[in-house]
């Protein structure tokens, strides 16, 4: 059995053809809604990036134990449990989040691993001399500057050296059994820089300064801005989209739908302006960030072209259903559900589901009420449980160790202990919620699902309470979540 795993990164299901969208370009998305299943009810579960690929290795949530980190030592990790058990594993990647202190133990747990260079803030190209900085809205960064000029047409952005590496593997290995090739490209994520053949396919009037880059706040740019970069968005979609196509060509040029395995999937979305919002990382966090795109091609069932209500979770249900479908059985610390009878029958997996951020609001919904529960006034207790004690692109600082002290193992740390520090200090809240308190709201999705109307009904909010009360006791959810969310 052979699978292939293409990931994008803050891909928007509402932008997407399949998912309704009447004016996004989107082909070859369209191409794979006809060849695969997809799914209506798919939500993230820990955000941003890498709290995210932490629960596609471990199949388990990240966001109540610790924010933004590795991988720990006592993690079940899908890529090594197949090297393990004989599938070879295979990662490409421009996702520079990898490389840094609070990524770097994730790309090794694979057989073998390629990285591309040059998205974001990658420091990537020396240039001693600072570039022009243009006229901008929003974000610029140096180095994202100067990565720029020598990504100056599409064959060297890195997403396209992405996917011509990932049909490299292909060509090599397509005729062997047993692998798992993971295509991950950063894109659709901010910056929004693209080639004039894809900006070109959504023409518009706009003379402002350079914009493909918001900051993650409210939006307070003029209303020919906001349309622009959203555009912008668009137009990088665009282009991973044609890059979608050609996997989705290669498989049809060898036959490969026979035995491969397809997975198409996202992380989170992205405010495009929605709630007058620009954000994926600033409270609460709508269905335009947590409610998320996933399709899926099982040979094992054939199903195609078909749709599934089932409540599911891509980035916790990945792992068991990969490992099921090689044959290997599920750790037992993993909490996501195997797909494959919702894939082929769309029955049901679980009732509910939680999403979040370290130190943000916890949310649960059951697919048609989302239940957002606010913290208390100074957001405390909270800690991080950790055995890798770094942030995004740093270590944890003298001040915060000098809070640590050891925590008794929890259910799923394999017996050892962890360190407990305190997110008190400044470096501390790097790597939380960019937002003050959102309070605690409730939605219905059937009769609201812009989500513009909270509404008051008790025994709802009680049975959500209750749900959510029931999933972070089955994570072992620490003692001061409850606290401070007052329950």
């Amino acid at each position: 059995m052979k699978a292939i795993m293409v990931m994008f990164d803050s891909l928007n299901r509402g932008m997407l053809q399949p998912y309704g969208c009447d004016w996004t370009k989107t082909p070859n998305f369209l191409r794979l809604a006809e060849k695969a299943v997809t799914f209506d009810n798919c939500y993230a579960g820990s955000l941003p990036c890498m709290p995210a690929r932490r629960e596609m290795h471990t199949g388990r949530y990240n966001f109540l134990h610790r924010s933004w980190g590795p991988m720990e030592p006592y993690d079940d990790s899908l890529p090594e449990l197949l090297k393990s058990h004989g599938v070879y594993s295979h990662l490409i990647s421009d996702h520079a989040h990898y490389w840094e202190d609070g990524g770097c133990t994730y790309h090794t747990r694979y057989s073998s691993w390629e990285g591309e260079r040059g998205q974001e803030g990658d420091p990537w190209k020396a240039q001693v001399k600072d570039p022009a900085v243009p006229d901008h809205y929003g974000r610029v960064w140096r180095q994202d500057i100067i990565n720029r000029q020598v990504m100056d047409c599409e064959d060297k952005q890195s997403q396209t050296r992405c996917f011509r590496d990932g049909l490299e593997f292909l060509d090599t290995n397509r005729d062997q059994d047993n692998w798992f090739l993971q295509i991950e490209a950063f894109d659709p994520h901010e910056p929004y820089y693209t080639m004039d053949a894809y900006k070109k396919l959504y023409p518009h009037h706009y003379d402002g300064p350079q914009f493909d880059w918001p900051d993650y706040k409210k939006v307070d740019e003029p209303e020919d801005a906001v349309r622009h970069v959203r555009y912008e968005y668009a137009a990088l979609l665009s282009m991973c989209d044609a890059n979608l196509g050609k996997i989705i060509d290669y498989m049809d040029r060898y036959d490969m739908w026979k035995d491969t395995m397809l997975i198409v999937n996202t992380d989170h979305g992205f405010l495009l302006g929605e709630h007058d919002c620009w954000a994926k990382c600033v409270h609460p966090f709508y269905d335009e960030v947590a409610h998320i795109p996933f399709f899926v091609w099982d040979p094992r069932s054939g199903r195609k072209g078909e749709r599934r209500k089932a409540l599911v979770q891509s980035s916790v249900d990945i792992a068991p259903t990969l490992l099921n479908f090689f044959g290997i059985n599920v750790p037992k610390d993993m909490e996501g559900k195997d797909l494959a009878t919702t894939i082929a029958t769309d029955i049901p997996v679980r009732e509910a589901c939680l999403f979040g951020m370290h130190g943000g609001q916890v949310n649960v919904t059951d697919g048609r009420y989302v239940y957002m529960r606010g913290f208390g006034k100074d957001n405390a207790p909270l800690n991080n449980y950790t055995l890798m004690p770094t942030h995004m692109r740093s270590m944890f600082s003298v001040d915060e160790m000098k809070t640590m002290k050891w925590h008794e193992p929890f259910s799923f740390t394999k017996e050892c202990p962890v360190m407990e520090i305190s997110c008190s200090t400044l470096s501390g809240k790097a790597d939380l919620a960019l937002s003050d308190n959102a309070g605690t709201v409730l939605y219905d999705l059937v009769t609201d699902p812009k989500q513009e109307h909270p509404i008051k009904d008790s025994a709802v909010e009680q049975r959500m309470l209750k749900l959510m009360r029931r999933l972070m006791e089955e994570d072992d959810a620490p003692s001061e979540q409850y606290q401070r969310l007052g329950i």
